[in-house]
């Protein structure tokens, strides 16, 4: 499976385990606008024992991710989840004809986003469409050029309230290009910082400030906040070749991970300052994936198993 949403530079993410196991709640974050603690919670879709990831939640608590790796055999299946987050409590996404569905953000009007694909080949090499489900529908989204990977890979991974989706699709040399696309009128805007030449968006908050992450002239991977009014902060973790925003409040909280010495981080960060944030079983590796008003912070570890399992944890 080609994927774009995480590089996974140092981190083993291949497997899940179980639903509802709870850890202990740890130390979080200094600053008087970041939590004191964190209480995490494993959150797995009991259909798949091997592979679960978390990507959003929004300020009703809804949570989508998918489970299953992507690889032949083992297809993506979207789900979204809401409290009291039993198993009776996952819904399945799949979008219509397709063989593999990763939905990767929701806002807080119940919209969806993500990217699906139509194969799961033994070569492991599928091309993958954008799409966003409004009322139970779900709609095709792919940037209009003619400059494609092939198979084409286009994504959605996050949407506001305003109905303004980020994502981005990759060009025929294998770099990447961010985009906004708004559902309501269905216009593409394409997001560029200086000549960077390879860059992923992966979220938008509601006053339309976008996050991601690009590829530098030297191959280190560094993420960015860019306001509406087209100001750019450069998010770098001081010694990691890779540091990747994935989610934004209205606060400006940003979450994402790094990657040092080929171990992954979860990382909460705000006004400049970065705040680690690992999760207690996560023995191989964290991602902070998605993140909603409350500060509630969803994503996925690495066990001392291998597994791959998704997490919520809350303030």
């Amino acid at each position: 499976m080609r994927k774009h949403r995480v590089v996974r530079t140092g981190v083993a993410v291949v497997a899940g385990i179980s639903i509802g196991l709870t850890a202990s709640a740890i130390p979080a974050l200094a600053g008087s606008s970041v939590p004191a603690s964190y209480h995490f919670r494993t959150l797995n879709d009991a259909f798949d024992g091997t592979f679960n990831e978390l990507f959003g939640i929004n300020d009703h608590k809804k949570i989508v991710g998918y489970y299953g790796s992507g690889v032949h055999g083992d297809p993506n299946r979207g789900y979204t989840i809401v409290p009291p987050y039993h198993q009776s409590s996952y819904q399945s996404v799949s979008v219509a004809g397709s063989a593999q569905t990763q939905v990767a953000g929701v806002n807080d009007k119940g919209i969806l986003v993500g990217l699906f694909s139509r194969t799961n080949r033994p070569s492991d090499v599928n091309g993958y469409t954008g799409f966003y489900l409004r009322n139970g529908v779900a709609h095709k989204v792919t940037y209009p050029t003619g400059n494609n990977s092939n198979p084409p890979y286009n994504e959605l991974l996050g949407i506001n309230n305003a109905g303004v989706a980020v994502g981005d699709f990759e060009d025929a040399s294998g770099n990447m290009h961010g985009y906004r696309f708004n559902i309501n009128t269905h216009k593409f805007t394409k997001i560029t910082i200086g000549r960077i030449g390879s860059l992923t968006a992966t979220a938008i908050n509601g006053a339309g400030t976008v996050v991601g992450y690009y590829t530098n002239g030297s191959g280190r991977i560094l993420s960015f906040l860019r306001r509406a009014d087209g100001r750019v902060v450069t998010i770098a973790k001081s010694g990691a070749g890779v540091t990747q925003a994935f989610g934004i409040n209205k606060r400006g909280v940003v979450v994402g991970d790094y990657t040092i010495d080929g171990s992954s981080h979860g990382f909460v960060w705000l006004a400049g300052k970065f705040h680690t944030v690992n999760e207690p079983q996560g023995a191989g590796g964290t991602v902070i994936s998605g993140i909603n008003n409350a500060g509630d912070i969803v994503g996925f570890y690495t066990d001392s198993r291998g597994n791959t399992d998704g997490f919520l944890a809350t303030p």
